[in-house]
Formats: structure tokens, sequence, C-alpha cells
């Protein structure tokens, strides 16, 4: 299998595995090159959470709007990290999930979104998305894809 989409090209590059979905609902995992271990995600709002939480801690892509909030805020210091990477970028390409592996590279961070380019790896397809949204219905096209594969009694492959 051709595998030319399978980089990571980005600082802020994160390879997300996902080993079970039941009811929406996907149990995976977050790896990104500044640190070896694992981000656990059990849906998609701490998946949100997660990824928002490690850009602002590398501090890209830089958001375009600044985060509204009437909590005290943390200090700079305290969550920056330093991008010095720890993983290759091989390492992070040989991470798989059970039912489905991405590379999201967020290119940008505006109008209180995220645009950047999503790649299931187990089918070798790059698309790009404009929001959070659209790449949560990338995500969840591709489950269902392996789902009704499962679930299938005749073998036909979806491409």
């Amino acid at each position: 299998m051709e595998r030319s989409q399978w980089y990571i090209g980005a600082v802020n590059g994160v390879v997300l595995c996902i080993d079970s979905n039941e009811d929406n609902f996907f149990q995976g995992r977050v790896y990104h090159a500044y640190n070896k271990e694992v981000i656990k995600v059990c849906c998609i709002e701490q998946l949100l959470f997660a990824l928002d939480e490690f850009y602002n801690s590398i501090d890209f892509p830089y958001p375009s709007n600044d985060e509204r909030t009437f909590q005290e805020k943390r200090k700079e210091k305290d969550f920056k990290i330093e991008r010095e990477r720890i993983m290759s970028d091989k390492e992070l390409l040989n991470k798989h999930g059970d039912l489905g592996t991405f590379i999201i590279r967020v290119q940008h961070r505006q109008n209180s979104s995220w645009q950047g380019r999503i790649t299931w790896m187990d089918k070798n397809k790059t698309l790009s998305f404009r929001s959070v949204w659209e790449m949560i219905k990338l995500i969840a096209s591709a489950l269902d894809t392996v789902s009704e594969q499962d679930d299938s009694s005749d073998g036909k492959s979806w491409n």
C-alpha cells in the first residue's frame, strides 16, 4: 500500500488511535512528538479539550481569538512546554488503533474553530476540514464505515 500521505508535517501534528466505538463513545489514544505518555480519550469532547490544551501548551497554532473566562487565568509559564521533540515521526506513525488511526494536523485556529487536514491512515485518504465540527464528522464517518464493514455479511468494502 502506498503511504504517501503518512506524514506528521507540522509541529502540532498528532496521531489519534481509536480502539473501540460503542453508542458513539469511542475509546482512544492521542500521541504527539513532545511526550511519550499516551493521552487517553473516551469521547469526542475529551479529545477536543485534550487537543486544545496541547495546542495552547506549544503555542501553535496561535488562536485568533482570546479565551474568555471569568475564572483566574493560569500563569503562562505553568502550562507552556518546550518544543523539544521526544518521539520521532516514525515512532508516531507506528501507533495504530484497533478501529482506526488518524493523523490530525491543525493549521489554523481561526473564527473560534480549527482548520486543517486529517489523514485516515487505514484508507490512506487525506481530507481538509474547515471547522472542528467538520473534523468530528469526518472521524465519525470513518468509524461508521468500519462498523458497517464489521456488520455486513457480504464482505464488501467501503471506498
